[in-house]
Protein backbone atom coordinates (compact mmCIF):
# COMPACT_ATOMS: atom_id res chain seq x y z
CA UNK A 1 0.00 0.00 0.00
CA UNK A 2 1.18 3.27 -1.00
CA UNK A 3 1.41 6.24 1.83
CA UNK A 4 -0.27 9.59 0.31
CA UNK A 5 2.02 12.38 -0.35
CA UNK A 6 1.55 15.24 2.35
CA UNK A 7 1.85 17.85 -1.08
CA UNK A 8 -0.66 16.20 -2.44
CA UNK A 9 -3.00 15.84 0.85
CA UNK A 10 -2.48 19.70 1.39
CA UNK A 11 -3.46 20.60 -2.06
CA UNK A 12 -6.34 18.50 -1.62
CA UNK A 13 -7.39 20.24 1.55
CA UNK A 14 -6.78 23.89 -0.28
CA UNK A 15 -8.76 23.07 -2.87
CA UNK A 16 -11.50 21.64 -0.55
CA UNK A 17 -11.40 24.64 1.34
CA UNK A 18 -11.66 27.18 -1.56
CA UNK A 19 -15.01 24.88 -2.92
CA UNK A 20 -16.22 25.44 0.70
CA UNK A 21 -15.61 29.56 0.14
CA UNK A 22 -16.82 29.39 -3.02
CA UNK A 23 -20.24 27.55 -2.24
CA UNK A 24 -20.47 30.49 0.63
CA UNK A 25 -20.63 33.13 -2.09
CA UNK A 26 -22.99 31.68 -3.76
CA UNK A 27 -25.42 31.26 -1.09
CA UNK A 28 -24.52 35.40 -0.29
CA UNK A 29 -25.35 35.98 -3.63
CA UNK A 30 -28.50 33.60 -3.71
CA UNK A 31 -29.86 35.11 -0.56
CA UNK A 32 -29.56 38.40 -1.61
CA UNK A 33 -31.25 37.69 -5.20
CA UNK A 34 -34.13 35.79 -2.85
CA UNK A 35 -34.21 39.13 -0.55
CA UNK A 36 -34.65 41.59 -3.57
CA UNK A 37 -37.32 40.01 -5.12
CA UNK A 38 -39.39 39.92 -2.13
CA UNK A 39 -38.08 43.28 -1.38
CA UNK A 40 -39.40 44.76 -4.76
CA UNK A 41 -42.56 43.17 -4.61
CA UNK A 42 -43.86 43.97 -1.06
CA UNK A 43 -42.28 48.21 -1.58
CA UNK A 44 -44.25 48.16 -4.90
CA UNK A 45 -47.13 46.45 -2.73
CA UNK A 46 -46.84 48.93 -0.37
CA UNK A 47 -46.67 52.42 -2.42
CA UNK A 48 -49.72 50.66 -4.76
CA UNK A 49 -52.20 50.54 -1.33
CA UNK A 50 -50.63 53.55 -0.12
CA UNK A 51 -51.75 55.77 -2.68
CA UNK A 52 -55.19 53.99 -2.71
CA UNK A 53 -54.76 51.97 -5.95
CA UNK A 54 -54.01 55.48 -7.97
CA UNK A 55 -51.24 54.02 -9.68
CA UNK A 56 -51.10 50.77 -11.91
CA UNK A 57 -47.83 49.06 -11.27
CA UNK A 58 -48.21 46.45 -14.69
CA UNK A 59 -48.12 44.05 -12.45
CA UNK A 60 -44.78 43.79 -13.51
CA UNK A 61 -42.96 44.09 -10.03
CA UNK A 62 -44.56 40.73 -9.13
CA UNK A 63 -43.02 39.15 -11.60
CA UNK A 64 -40.01 40.76 -11.32
CA UNK A 65 -39.86 39.99 -7.59
CA UNK A 66 -40.98 36.28 -8.29
CA UNK A 67 -38.00 36.32 -11.06
CA UNK A 68 -35.19 37.27 -8.51
CA UNK A 69 -36.57 34.74 -6.40
CA UNK A 70 -36.67 32.36 -8.62
CA UNK A 71 -33.38 32.76 -9.84
CA UNK A 72 -31.68 32.78 -6.19
CA UNK A 73 -33.45 29.66 -5.63
CA UNK A 74 -31.91 28.21 -8.82
CA UNK A 75 -28.57 29.69 -7.60
CA UNK A 76 -28.76 27.78 -4.93
CA UNK A 77 -29.50 24.86 -6.27
CA UNK A 78 -27.16 24.86 -8.80
CA UNK A 79 -23.87 26.14 -6.38
CA UNK A 80 -25.41 22.81 -4.13
CA UNK A 81 -24.36 20.59 -6.83
CA UNK A 82 -22.12 21.47 -8.34
CA UNK A 83 -19.94 21.85 -4.88
CA UNK A 84 -21.10 18.14 -4.63
CA UNK A 85 -19.08 17.36 -7.82
CA UNK A 86 -16.33 19.41 -7.46
CA UNK A 87 -16.10 17.49 -3.75
CA UNK A 88 -16.53 13.85 -5.23
CA UNK A 89 -13.74 15.08 -7.85
CA UNK A 90 -11.12 15.97 -4.99
CA UNK A 91 -11.79 13.06 -3.74
CA UNK A 92 -11.23 10.65 -6.75
CA UNK A 93 -8.02 13.39 -7.71
CA UNK A 94 -9.88 13.38 -10.85
CA UNK A 95 -8.55 16.98 -11.26
CA UNK A 96 -7.76 17.52 -14.63
CA UNK A 97 -8.96 21.11 -15.75
CA UNK A 98 -12.30 20.47 -17.74
CA UNK A 99 -14.04 23.56 -19.34
CA UNK A 100 -18.02 24.07 -18.32
CA UNK A 101 -20.27 27.05 -17.88
CA UNK A 102 -19.79 29.34 -15.32
CA UNK A 103 -22.87 29.65 -13.31
CA UNK A 104 -21.90 33.03 -12.70
CA UNK A 105 -22.58 33.87 -16.28
CA UNK A 106 -25.37 32.39 -16.26
CA UNK A 107 -26.74 34.33 -13.51
CA UNK A 108 -25.08 37.12 -15.23
CA UNK A 109 -26.86 37.11 -18.46
CA UNK A 110 -30.73 36.22 -16.26
CA UNK A 111 -29.95 39.06 -14.39
CA UNK A 112 -29.23 41.16 -17.46
CA UNK A 113 -32.51 40.32 -18.97
CA UNK A 114 -34.03 41.03 -15.82
CA UNK A 115 -32.93 44.58 -15.81
CA UNK A 116 -34.07 44.84 -19.66
CA UNK A 117 -37.76 44.07 -18.38
CA UNK A 118 -37.75 45.94 -15.66
CA UNK A 119 -36.32 48.93 -17.59
CA UNK A 120 -38.79 48.62 -20.52
CA UNK A 121 -41.89 48.20 -17.85
CA UNK A 122 -40.82 51.72 -15.82
CA UNK A 123 -40.21 53.13 -19.53
CA UNK A 124 -43.93 52.38 -20.97
CA UNK A 125 -45.76 52.32 -17.12
CA UNK A 126 -46.57 56.27 -17.90
CA UNK A 127 -47.68 55.61 -21.72
CA UNK A 128 -50.29 52.53 -20.39
CA UNK A 129 -51.87 54.21 -17.62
Amino acid sequence: MTQPNPATELAKERNRAAAERTLMAWIRTSLALIGFGFGIERIVAAIYAALGDVVNPLRLSRILGLSFVALGTFAMLFAALDHQRQLKRIQRNDLIYQSRQSPSLVVAYVLTGLGAIAFLGILISPLIT
